[in-house]
């Protein structure tokens, strides 16, 4: 059943940015952030290797974006 929730989780994810295909690795990884997905999770669906989804991810955080949350 694992196997099956991941599965859909993914699928459910590559729908979600199917029409973001021109979009930043930076923008996929903040629409697939909203679902807590991993960032192998991340890589899989958009193509990219684990360290880059990883890599984007701290860049966000950071506000590379110029939208940094100040917690």
């Amino acid at each position: 059943m694992k196997n099956d929730n991941s599965t859909i989780r993914l699928m459910l994810a590559y729908l979600c940015i199917s029409k973001e295909a021109e979009a930043s690795l930076l923008r996929k990884v903040e629409i697939l952030d909203r679902f807590g997905l991993s960032d192998s999770e991340i890589a899989t669906v958009c193509g990219y290797s684990t360290k880059s989804v990883h890599n984007a991810r701290h860049l966000r955080k950071k506000g590379i974006r110029g939208k940094a949350s100040k917690s």
